[in-house]
């Protein structure tokens, strides 16, 4: 999750995003109050953008309670449960006990948003790490895997992931790093998930750009993060699960690949990971009459 919103420069409603199809958007924060309101329109939209199926975030036990019930309610939505290290802080006694019972619940697949985070000053590293740990102890004992959230924190997750003895199920969501480090990520076992930061033009960028272009076909993941992070050319109105469409033509473009092949690619790597029937797909309802 990235956390600072931004804010549309226009009321306009978005146009249609051109179709590229089958894609997985593997994180979208669906319970935000800027998507939740218009859900069925937003996930029409996507369907319709070629988005066949979305892993909806929790990051605190109140709205992992959230995701998981939209996960009940609409076809092609999966959830993933737990506590952003930056809301750590604000948990009260029996948020964990609820992360791990709705671990069990049906349609969730994941466990997260977890990891670690030394941007903001919110949480004790510390307590960070305690909470880190028990989403990956309790990802290898429920077999599910993990949704990772690294800012500033690359080497401190690298260390922690190790400890762990074996390889780790999971993915580094939103990856905004280089090239050595999306390598040491892998060589943990993760796959490695883009969001639209890779579509952006700042130079400062190249890095995230090659180390895109090296990651193994097969441990590539695309994502929106919304209503963060939205794509060029949509880059200043709200995100939303259409637009992984734009950040997977960016993926295929600087792999130097068919962009459809992308997109079958990344499916079956999101398919694998959280072990989606591929059958259970968002529902395209026609667009509405004026």
């Amino acid at each position: 999750m990235t956390d600072t919103p931004q804010a549309p420069r226009s009321r306009r409603e978005p146009g249609p995003t051109p179709p590229l199809e089958p894609l997985v958007d593997t994180h979208a924060h669906l319970d935000d109050p800027r998507l939740r309101p218009q859900l069925r329109e937003i996930l029409a939209r996507a369907r319709r953008a070629g988005v066949m199926q979305v892993v909806a975030i929790g990051t605190t036990a109140a709205d992992s309670a959230d995701v998981a019930a939209l996960a009940s309610e609409h076809p092609g939505v999966f959830a993933a449960v737990g506590f952003q290290p930056n809301n750590v802080v604000e948990a009260v006694e029996g948020d964990w006990a609820r992360i791990v019972e709705l671990a069990s619940a049906p349609r969730v697949v994941a466990l997260g948003e977890t990891g670690l985070d030394r941007h903001w000053d919110r949480t004790p590293f510390d307590l960070q790490r305690d909470w880190f740990q028990r989403h990956l102890d309790l990802a290898l004992e429920r077999d599910l895997p993990v949704v990772i959230h690294c800012r500033n924190c690359e080497a401190d997750i690298v260390a922690q992931l190790a400890a762990m003895g074996s390889p780790v199920r999971g993915v580094l969501h939103s990856f905004t790093g280089d090239r050595d480090q999306a390598e040491a990520f892998l060589a943990l076992g993760l796959h490695i998930s883009f969001a639209g930061m890779l579509t952006f033009g700042n130079r400062n960028l190249d890095a995230l750009r090659e180390a895109a272009a090296a990651v193994p076909l097969d441990r590539l993941l695309v994502e929106t993060d919304s209503p963060y992070l939205t794509p060029q050319p949509l880059r200043g109105r709200g995100n939303e699960p259409a637009y992984v469409a734009w950040t997977a033509r960016k993926l295929a473009e600087v792999r130097g690949i068919d962009e459809r092949e992308l997109a079958r690619a990344v499916t079956a790597n999101a398919r694998a990971l959280f072990r989606l029937p591929e059958a259970d797909v968002l529902v395209g309802h026609p667009p509405e009459t004026p």
